[in-house]
């Protein structure tokens, strides 16, 4: 008589013998999803609403529906051999937009996921975090495992088709019902506040990537690119050669600028400088590197899209001025495709970097390349990396950490808030000495040319007020901190063009990004059709007439 391996003693796994329903498997995934993977959501409508009594039954019944509609959107698209590939997706994605909404209060639009695939492998990397890896693992990959070793029971096409209809159908009932029962609270809902929806987990996300896919294809089908400004030029009578550095900053925000108010010295520099003028109250056209850059070359500014047409750089250089873009941050977005263009981000190009290379290595040629052109105006854009989170300090060689302690870690939910303020505002003492060292190159060459600095961030950047990190929210429900930036000039002595008193009186008149395009015209006197002087920040403090 044989003896049974000790393999054939072990005893049968019930699951493994019998197996799940997909529509089972379905409704386990959607509530894991729903309880776990939406914490900002929940958060935000108890928020919004309160957790009083008579409130309750309407919170529960929002509770219902919200799962009913992930049931219907995992229940239309997993079936059959795509049951599994489409839950998988459906908790890793669920538990990659947790981690963010979580940790930073961001939501995952299509301008979110456009600065996702623009961003690079450094940037990328200051995201990543054990509590990236946490979220990953125990929300996303330890379920998606599960769901990947489950053996489905398969009970014929006609039996599971009807089965998932059913299961459609009550799932409808379950999103109706409630809206029936407590029509006030979704109009509310619905109408009222709207941003709650972009908390949705994976709904939003879904919708988002669907829009922006949309969006890409759009833009691919039709590559063509609408000239603009075509008449522009430069006035021979001008007997002047202008040299204008236009600074793109990067994450910074106003009320954290010493010049606008700020309680701290983070503009010891630039304070020392008599000429310089700050605008107090200058607003962004978008909340991410992606939107704002191209919107702020745009001639639609931030009433249109900037995709499909020329750029102000474009315009500039067909008047015939000499245009140079030096990106120390991600690229231009699109804005400089067709003016001479350099990276900065490398030790074999920038010659001054440590554990990151610096903004201030882009100054190091440009003497040089100011003397190459000894005729003709100048325009040089440079994009800084600035104050870029959420590794703030990385920001900022180690001279410039003088406010003490500062969060050291990418992962913010480790530091206090003075830590990560701390670490933010000696990112903006090393901007300050950034664009001093910009004015001390505009006055060795004040001789030759009217010199001017026009220092503009791109958006601003959330530092934990009401539990919002970063930045990227849509601009519709994006706070202030996001929206306000810092933006300076200075103009050099011989600058005969610009009433700088008149200009100062003007420092706390509303601007906004929308301003730059025509007063980068201004500054070059560039006459064409489609400049604005109503945009010109410079129209009532220029001398004169041109």
């Amino acid at each position: 008589m044989s003896v049974a391996k000790a393999s054939d003693r072990r005893l049968p796994n019930p699951l493994a013998m019998r197996g799940l329903t997909s529509n089972t498997l379905i409704l386990l995934a959607v509530v894991w999803v729903v309880g776990v993977a939406n914490l900002s959501f929940f958060g935000n409508v108890l928020k919004t609403y309160g957790t009083t009594p008579a409130k309750l039954p309407a919170l529960l019944s929002l509770m219902l529906a919200f799962g009913a509609l992930n049931v219907l959107l995992a229940g239309l698209v997993a079936f059959g051999r795509a049951t599994k590939l489409a839950l998988i997706f459906f908790l890793l994605l669920s538990s990659l937009t947790a981690y963010f909404m979580d940790s930073f209060g961001v939501v995952i639009n299509d301008e979110m996921l456009n600065n996702v695939v623009q961003t690079n492998p450094a940037e990328a990397r200051d995201l990543i975090n054990l509590r990236l890896f946490g979220y990953l693992l125990g929300l996303g990959v330890l379920p998606a495992w599960f769901v990947g070793r489950i053996p489905l029971v398969w009970r014929g096409w006609r039996i599971e088709l009807i089965a998932r209809l059913r299961l459609l159908a009550l799932a409808l009932i379950a999103i109706v019902g409630p809206v029936l029962l407590f029509g006030g609270f979704y109009a509310s809902f619905v109408r009222e506040h709207k941003p709650l929806r972009s908390y949705a987990n994976p709904a939003y996300p879904l919708y988002s990537l669907v829009k922006y896919a949309r969006g890409r294809l759009g833009s691919k089908a039709d590559k063509t690119i609408q000239p603009i400004g075509l008449d522009a030029r430069i006035p021979r009578a001008d007997p002047h050669r202008e040299l204008v550095i236009l600074v793109v900053g990067e994450t910074a925000r106003a009320d954290h600028f010493s010049l606008n108010g700020y309680g701290r010295e983070t503009n010891p520099l630039l304070s020392q400088e008599p000429g310089v003028i700050s605008f107090g109250d200058f607003h962004a056209c978008g909340t991410s590197t992606a939107v704002s850059v191209p919107c702020m070359f745009s001639l639609q500014g931030s009433n249109g899209n900037a995709e499909g047409q020329e750029s102000l750089l474009d315009v500039v250089k067909r008047a015939g001025v000499a245009v140079l873009w030096l990106d120390n941050n991600s690229d231009s977005k699109g804005v400089a495709l067709r003016v001479p263009y350099q990276d900065y981000r490398s030790p074999e190009v920038n010659t001054v970097c440590d554990i990151e290379c610096r903004d201030e290595g882009m100054l190091m040629p440009l003497q040089a390349y100011i003397d190459s052109h000894p005729q003709g105006d100048i325009l040089i854009v440079l994009h800084q990396m600035g104050n870029h989170g959420p590794a703030y300090y990385k920001r900022y060689p180690a001279a410039f950490e003088r406010f003490k302690p500062t969060c050291q870690n990418n992962d913010l939910s480790q530091c206090t808030a003075q830590e990560i303020i701390n670490a933010y505002d000696n990112a903006l003492l090393y901007t300050d000495y950034f664009l001093a060292k910009t004015i001390e190159l505009l006055k060795r060459n004040s001789d030759r040319f009217e010199t001017a600095l026009f220092y503009v961030s791109d958006h601003g950047e959330s530092l934990g007020e009401g539990g919002t990190w970063l930045h990227g929210l849509p601009r519709a429900i994006a706070p202030r901190a996001q929206l306000h930036v810092p933006a300076l000039m200075w103009f050099g002595g011989h600058h005969h063009e610009v009433d700088v008193a008149a200009l100062r009186a003007k420092r706390n008149a509303p601007y906004s990004h929308d301003h730059l395009f025509h007063t980068v015209l201004g500054f070059f006197e560039i006459e064409t059709a489609i400049y604005r002087p109503e945009l010109d920040i410079l129209t009532d403090a220029r001398k004169g007439d041109w």
